[in-house]
């Protein structure tokens, strides 16, 4: 019988014990139970307050943004601040932030795009105010909002599998915490905005096409269901910024440009490790305090074993969002610790991208010579990211709970294998359990990598094909089915699935079908749209930025705006030949 790649199946396939899970359960809001960290935090207003606090008018958004704040008092409060004032880089002991004022963009500024869900459903805002004077000085980081005490986070990182030492906020500054209406607590950061103690030797900006990127895939992830950062803004200026985009000294002027991006908390791995590399154990102690009071809240911090749990829910919630990648093709592209999120959610968006040919060492960044964050290697760096946080928590661990540690984190690849194999059932519209489901998958999997078929529309076609069509093998205007068609034991494999899908009782062919296009976006952000949107915003055209960004939305449902620029046909021959790196 036809052999498998038992690294290939590890990576993508395996049994499930869990209950199926389908994107429209997945936290496709912003609730604060949506994660379930979240959802117990004693730090929430009563909804009295907030009823209280937006019952001025109907709509409950503001109009006016002198009415907009933020606050910085309780990091301030909570944590030591770096004693030396000033931008300069420089080493730093002993803290967690740094006090950092933005340095305002050059030149004229345009507001390239804007993210309706995030301007009102979490930051409460009226649409209208994104058009004035005021609100372009905000998000480019020309004016503070009310409260902002703006800070940059001290954090290290193992970058590429090694210990890159001190790393941080280089090009970030934390603005505040936003309650919202619905009792939410945001963080508000800008991305661009200017040199900080922790730039090293980067001015401190960020480019038109690196913050397209990142305020796209932010968004549409989002849409996708996967636990993601947000962007509430993209802001561009004519300020000249310099880059060797491919490190090959072919040095080109680019122009400067801002994200607004939000998350409920910024910390990451990295935010542990350099105080356990540092030796700060207290300080170490009182983050994890910090982080299980506000973000793990159903943790007692009296519990004796308080770490131990906290561990496990970020071992649990690791496995789970690279699983998310996975099922629709997503490469972060960098993994480092320092991009690692305890809340695990999907920060920092780099060289990443959309597996287009079913590849499992498909690797996004063109700087990744040895294909170490390839997509198919995902998994075993959540693993090894994993075992680095665990090497932080040891100072403040006794002998028995880093024992209990080290087994919960050897359970990571069958959390991970049972989260995959869920999803990739849902994604072939399988119910129920069937010893043969693991193999049906990775069947289909492996014939998709020999006829290099594309990957999100060989889902989506099969979600949009009949039972009787793919009896009768009749793939008219399908053509990522039609390139699997190719396979000489496709016919072998559609006769696997019609047998299992007949064996699903109260089940229709209709049903099946709305099913997996629940789970199958037509639409994700393939590099070549990215970077289609991205010439035009450079020469101050921002209609594809804006189309894209509506689009991707909704990529779960057919759209004729979609469908006419292209966006789920063949790609374009150009595509091939792009590359993205880490220099931004």
């Amino acid at each position: 019988m036809w052999i498998i790649d038992r690294a290939f199946v590890f990576a993508l396939v395996a049994a499930s014990s869990f209950t199926p899970v389908y994107v429209l359960d997945f936290c496709q809001n912003t609730d604060a139970d949506c994660h379930r960290h979240d959802a117990a935090s004693n730090n929430q207003p009563s909804p009295q307050t907030v009823k209280s606090r937006w019952n001025r008018n109907v709509s409950h958004l503001l109009h006016d943004l002198d009415q907009f704040k933020v606050s910085c008092r309780k990091l301030i409060e909570s944590f030591p601040l770096d004693e030396v004032d000033g931008n300069f880089v420089r080493t730093v002991k002993n803290c967690l932030f740094s006090k950092c004022i933005p340095t305002p963009l050059k030149g004229p500024l345009r507001l390239a795009a804007v993210s309706k869900d995030v301007i009102e459903e979490i930051l409460d805002l009226d649409m209208a105010v994104t058009q004035s004077e005021d609100f372009l000085r905000y998000v480019s980081g020309d004016r503070l909002f009310p409260g902002s005490e703006p800070l940059a986070h001290r954090y290290g990182g193992h970058q590429f599998g090694y210990w890159a030492g001190q790393l941080g906020d280089g090009r970030a500054h934390f603005l505040g915490q936003y309650s919202n209406r619905k009792g939410e607590i945001w963080e508000l950061q800008l991305k661009g905005s200017g040199k900080t103690p922790y730039s090293r030797s980067g001015d401190g900006r960020a480019v038109i096409r690196s913050s397209v990127r990142e305020f796209l895939c932010s968004e549409a992830m989002h849409f996708l269901g996967v636990p993601t950062s947000r962007a509430a803004s993209l802001t561009v200026s004519d300020e000249p910024v310099v880059r060797d985009q491919f490190y090959n000294g072919n040095v080109k002027t680019e122009r400067g440009a801002v994200v607004l991006r939000l998350a409920k908390s910024w910390f990451r791995i990295g935010s542990l490790e350099i105080l356990a590399q540092s030796g700060e154990t207290d300080l170490l102690r009182k983050l994890l305090n910090f982080m299980i009071d506000q973000h793990f809240s159903y943790i007692s911090l009296s519990d004796p074993e308080k770490y131990v749990v906290f561990y496990s829910t970020v071992v649990n919630e690791t496995a789970h969002l690279i699983a998310q990648w996975m099922s629709v093709g997503f490469a972060h592209g960098v993994c480092n610790t320092d991009n690692f999120s305890l809340l695990s959610i999907t920060i920092d968006y780099g060289p990443f991208g959309f597996m287009e040919s079913y590849d499992p060492n498909f690797v996004p960044n063109a700087s990744d010579d040895e294909g170490r964050y390839s997509i198919g290697a995902q998994a075993q760096v959540g693993l090894f990211n994993l075992e680095k946080l665990l090497a932080a928590l040891r100072p403040v661990l006794t002998q028995i709970q880093q024992k209990q540690a080290q087994i919960i984190l050897k359970g990571y690849a069958d959390l991970y294998q049972m989260r995959i194999h869920q999803l990739f059932k849902a994604k072939l519209g399988l119910l129920g359990e069937d010893e043969d489901d693991r193999y049906l998958i990775a069947f289909l999997l492996k014939m998709m990598e020999d006829t290099q078929s594309d990957f999100t529309m060989t889902f989506r076609q099969l979600s949009e094909v009949s039972a009787e069509q793919l009896l009768n093998m009749n793939f008219t205007q399908m053509w990522a089915l039609d390139d699997l068609l190719s396979h000489l034991l496709f016919s072998d494999w559609l006769n696997m699935y019609l047998l299992r899908l007949s064996r699903q009782q109260n089940d229709t062919d209709l049903d099946r079908q709305q099913r997996m296009k629940n789970v199958n976006p037509r639409y994700v952000l393939r590099n070549w749209m990215a970077e289609s949107a991205i010439r035009k915003a450079e020469m101050n055209d921002f209609s594809e930025v804006e189309l894209l960004h509506q689009i991707l939305s909704s990529p779960f449902v057919t759209q004729e705006t979609a469908e006419e620029a292209g966006y789920a046909a063949r790609p374009p021959r150009w595509a091939e030949r792009l590359k993205v790196s880490c220099s931004s």
